[in-house]
């Protein structure tokens, strides 16, 4: 195993590391000439907003530093900016906010607005399609079905915006407190790992036992998308960059179920996850990285940014459907002149001038969302729920260019779909299986699964999770839900020899049954008298990964617009990854950023990818702990390896190397 393990990644991370530097340093000299600056200044406007750019004679990296891009907005970091109040903007009390849905982007713009661009709540208007606000942070009891969670949220400690954002929005559970703050005490208390990762032959522990299983080639392969521009990527999928080495390795399992990715989706949007999240590698196989709320994210992230936003004053207006946004253009600026709406299924329209903004969240990965029962599919004559998101955005971009490619990501719903399902035990009589393979206990209150767990051999590809009961504030103490998915929905499964999206509720319960080894001759019982289930087919559950291009995904402000921006999944943030909450959130900090000129750093994306340390662990970790100075290097490499680290012997570098586990003891 250790000749088939790994290449020198520690080499290469060095050289990534060392490829960041100079691209950072090369592009801090175009800056020079083109950043802000102090004594002596250009001013300009762009799309209505003011920028400043410097003199070229400036050399000073502090000088101009904060200047705001012509989007409107710049990056920071570091605690200065965090803890920051932005002055009011000029002229807020003149201007109105039309924010077209409710789900966690647009919320978060109306709280941005509230807070930073402190607007009043009675000029910020919601329109929301549906009677209920969240958008796919939905989580609901449902009187005719039970218990429906379309899906969960894995968060992590640097979504930087997300934080940013609740440490404003007071509990609705503890007086004096945040919903940042109690969110920060039960992690702390309760953290969260899992002790089974994934399950073979009906129940019994994979035993991937923390190891990625990657051979030199693959770990070769992944190395190389690291590396590679995005540019290079444009409209490739992730077939064409990995083969089986990749593929057949428990990194992919881990992967591709925790991330719900297919073969066939974005190399650029893996090659932005690998970079992103690089600093959560060695937490990948345990889900340690992982931080999760204390019940569903409807109640425990969306009812408290409502409450907030009401007693603010905050408007809002549901069964509103917004069908167009009307542009006017002169030369290359855009104004927002109308929007087209039904109220209740009349046709109505708001006319708007540049001081009304307009926020818009374009598509939607849980849009045309089809829901079954304990005895009906998700197909036929089942229900199907539609807020026209995909529709809007199509009227929108038909109008310019730089309002996207609507038809990239919503036109093969065969590669963008998957399935989830909610099962509510009814007694006890399924919970030894389950603590069986999770060794804990399903009604302790705290940490169940610690994540999701992967059935390995199944032929849907089946992962469940059970997350800290009750999932909801009102479930009954007695019963748990459990969140099930699976990527494969059109192959017959194991047990139910059907595929996913054909089955009911109890097949689907029936077939998560025989994966955790239940006796097949228990097995019907159990899922007619001891669960009910709710199974929710998503056409564009994935259709933010669909392979993709430049242009495809607008930008949060398209060049030009003066009044109008794009919210959520499918609008475009530098270096940041979609199917996140923090990238609801990022969009929305500066969409309200840059349209308002509030006068504010926007976080920067956590940016451990240009950190030499995680680059080195990382690389360590991916190699299953191997270092890359124990790989046999090709030719007089090897000869050189014993008189390089006498050099660094007793330096700095040496101490980097020894604490990221590239130096061991005896190599010097």
């Amino acid at each position: 195993m250790a000749k088939k393990k790994g290449i020198g990644l520690g080499v290469a991370a060095v050289a990534a590391g060392a490829g960041a530097a100079a691209y950072a340093v090369h592009n801090h000299g175009k800056k020079k000439a083109t950043g802000g600056g102090t004594s002596k200044h250009k001013g300009g406007k762009i799309s209505g907003r003011k920028y400043v750019t410097a003199e070229p004679e400036y050399r000073n990296t502090e000088l101009g530093k904060n200047a705001k891009n012509r989007k409107g907005i710049y990056y920071s970091n570091g605690n200065y900016e965090a803890f920051a109040r932005p002055r009011k903007p000029e002229g807020v009390e003149e201007k109105n906010a039309y924010i077209v849905g409710s789900g966690l982007a647009s919320l978060a713009a109306a709280c941005f607005l509230v807070r930073d661009g402190q607007m009043p709540g009675s000029h910020i208007h919601i329109l929301e399609a549906m009677n209920i606000a969240g958008g796919a942070c939905d989580c609901i009891y449902d009187s005719t079905r039970g218990y429906i969670m379309r899906g969960g949220r894995e968060m992590e400690n640097h979504f930087e915006c997300l934080w940013d954002l609740f440490r404003s929005i007071p509990s609705i559970e503890t007086p004096g407190v945040s919903v940042l703050d109690e969110y920060y005490w039960l992690n702390k208390e309760d953290p969260n790992y899992s002790l089974c990762r994934a399950t073979v032959n009906r129940g019994e522990d994979a035993h991937t036992d923390g190891l990625f299983n990657l051979s030199r080639k693959g770990c070769m392969e992944i190395m190389k998308l690291f590396m590679t521009k995005d540019e290079d990527l444009y409209d490739k999928t992730i077939e064409d960059v990995f083969d089986e080495e990749v593929f057949d390795s428990t990194f992919w399992l881990y992967w591709r179920t925790m991330f719900a990715f297919e073969n066939w989706h974005s190399a650029l949007e893996m090659k932005l996850y690998f970079q992103r999240f690089i600093h959560h590698i060695a937490g990948l196989p345990d889900f340690s990285a992982l931080k999760f709320t204390k019940y569903n994210q409807y109640e425990s992230l969306i009812m408290p940014m409502q409450k907030y936003l009401e007693a603010a004053g905050v408007d809002f207006r549901f069964n509103t459907e917004v069908t167009n946004v009307i542009f006017e253009t002169e030369g290359e600026k855009k104004v927002a002149k109308a929007i087209e709406c039904k109220v209740g299924g009349v046709e109505e329209g708001i006319v708007l001038t540049e001081n009304d903004l307009v926020f818009v969240t374009n598509g939607s990965c849980t849009e045309g969302t089809v829901y079954g029962d304990q005895n009906h599919a998700p197909n036929g004559d089942a229900e199907v729920r539609t807020s026209g998101c995909w529709n809007l955005w199509k009227n929108i971009a038909r109008q310019d260019a730089s309002f996207g490619h609507p038809e990239k990501f919503c036109s093969d719903v065969a590669k963008t779909n998957w399935e989830s399902a909610t099962i509510t035990t009814l007694d006890d009589k399924i919970l030894p299986y389950i603590t069986n393979i999770c060794k804990r206990d399903p009604k302790s209150g705290k940490v169940v699964t610690g994540g999701i767990v992967s059935c390995k051999d199944s032929a849907w590809l089946l992962s469940w999770t059970i997350n800290r009961q009750g999932q909801f504030k009102e479930q009954d103490k007695d019963q748990v839900c459990v969140w099930v998915y699976g990527l494969f929905t059109d192959v017959p499964g194991d047990y139910v020899k059907k595929p996913m999206k054909e089955c009911t509720g109890k097949e689907i319960t029936q077939e998560w049954l025989y994966h955790l080894g239940v006796p097949e001759e228990e097995i019907d019982g159990l899922a007619e008298n001891s669960a009910v289930c709710v199974p929710t087919m998503m056409p564009y559950i994935t259709a933010f990964f669909m392979p993709r291009t430049k242009g495809d995904r607008p930008d949060v402000i398209p060049d030009g617009c003066v009044n109008f921006a794009f919210l959520g999944q499918f609008a475009e943030t530098p270096r940041d990854t979609v199917f996140t909450t923090e990238y609801s959130v990022r969009t929305a900090m500066e969409a309200v950023y840059g349209l308002l000129g509030v006068d504010r750093g926007v976080p920067e994306v956590w940016g451990s990818v240009y950190d030499i340390r995680e680059l080195l662990g990382s690389s360590v970790k991916l190699m299953d702990g191997k270092s890359p100075l124990e790989i046999e290097l090709p030719g007089p490499l090897n000869a050189l390896k014993k008189p390089l680290l006498h050099v660094i012997k007793g330096t700095v570098v040496e101490k980097v190397l020894r604490d990221q586990g590239v130096i061991k003891e005896g190599m010097i």
